[in-house]
Parts: C-alpha cells; sequence; structure tokens
C-alpha cells in the first residue's frame, strides 16, 4: 500500500486513518479497511490473477491490488477491473491513476481497466475473478458475484444486517464484512467476520 501515493487519490487529509469524501456521495475508505481487504485477499492476489474491484471510486485500492497480480515476469500479468455505477467516479479513477508513471502504464497496458457499471452484477465479461472486492455495503449476499468467481477463489464484501440482528449491531452500523470462498471443488464457504459502516452499494444518482 506503500507504493501507492493516496495523495492522488484523496483531495484532503489523504494520510489521516479515517474515510475521507471523494465527491457524489462516495468516500475513500481509511487506510485500515483498505489494509484489511489486503488481507484477506492476499492468498488469492497472486502474479496473474484477475481481480474484480466494486466501487472502485477514487481508483486507490484498484491501483493497490494491480502491484499485488502484476510482477516482473511478462508472462505473469494480472488484472484488475474497477466497476463504478457512477460515471464521473469512473473517470474520476482513470485520472487518480494518471497522476503516476506506474498508474499511467497499468492503464496503458489494461492492467487495470475502469467501467461504469452496476456493481451488484459484477462484470460478467472479465469472470472468471480470482478475488472480488466490494468497497461498498450490499442489501445481501449477491450470488452473481459467488458465480463469478474462479474456483478456488475469495469474495470480500460489506452487507448490511439482517432485521433480526441486535439493537446493538444497528446502533453501531449494521454492516458486517463477509469472506465467502469458493473451494476448488465449486463448494461455497460463508464466514462473517467483523462488522463495520460502509457507505451503501446503490444505484446511481438520477437527476
Amino acid at each position: 500500500m506503500t507504493k501507492v501515493d493516496r495523495a492522488h487519490y484523496a483531495p484532503s487529509r489523504p494520510y489521516s486513518d479515517s474515510p475521507q469524501p471523494i465527491g457524489y456521495g462516495a468516500t475513500i475508505s481509511a487506510p485500515h479497511m483498505h489494509g484489511h481487504a489486503c488481507e484477506y485477499l492476499i492468498n488469492y492476489l497472486k502474479p496473474g490473477a484477475r481481480v474484480l474491484d466494486i466501487g472502485s471510486g477514487s481508483g486507490y485500492l484498484t491501483h493497490v491490488l494491480a502491484n499485488l497480480v502484476t510482477s516482473s515476469s511478462a508472462d505473469a500479468q494480472g488484472q484488475v477491473i474497477g466497476i463504478d455505477h457512477i460515471p464521473e467516479l469512473t473517470e474520476l479513477a482513470r485520472t487518480n491513476m494518471d497522476k503516476s508513471k506506474q498508474g499511467s502504464e497499468f492503464q496503458a497496458s489494461t492492467t487495470v481497466k475502469f467501467i461504469t457499471g452496476d456493481g451488484r452484477l459484477g462484470w460478467k465479461e472479465g469472470a472468471p475473478y480470482d478475488a472480488i472486492h466490494v468497497g461498498a455495503a450490499a442489501d445481501k449476499l449477491h450470488p452473481t458475484l459467488v458465480d463469478q468467481l474462479r474456483a478456488p477463489g475469495r469474495l470480500f464484501i460489506p452487507v448490511e444486517s439482517e432485521d433480526d440482528e441486535s439493537a446493538i449491531d444497528s446502533l453501531n452500523g449494521g454492516q458486517y464484512i463477509w469472506v465467502v470462498d469458493k473451494k476448488e471443488d465449486g463448494s461455497i464457504h460463508e464466514e462473517k467476520v467483523f462488522q463495520v459502516s460502509y457507505v451503501p452499494l446503490t444505484d446511481a444518482p438520477r437527476g
């Protein structure tokens, strides 16, 4: 993560360990949350891996993930696809990545590709993915995303709590990170790991 300058991606207080607004009702997550995401996905982020970054926002984590799936070996170049439902954020991510030589090269080589679309549907054209990261809270575990995982593969996703969760959970944000593994035999294992607070994964604003 230290190889990617957050100042290229956050307009104010880029090094503060807290979410920062990037416009259009979106935020760049706190550095510690990006760290958690990478830690939980790291075993699937090998050179040559394919990754989907849903709710790519500023493009920062997309850049970090690209560093992890590339190497000096020409035959081990992975790809990270960043998808966001707000066109202006898709363009912002492209602009932000172009602020560094490496980011510009990643885009020119299509190691990183930003697209506009409904992340809740994933991006079937690029599947299967070794890892899928979701950077906004979904209302449920979307089967479509699990379907787009490679076997083996892992999904890291914040999910809104069910209605029957405790009142304390609701007051604390009511969201949890879920890690979903697709095993080599295609079986699925889901684990609820820790509580978080993310902006919701929603439709693009109208108007």
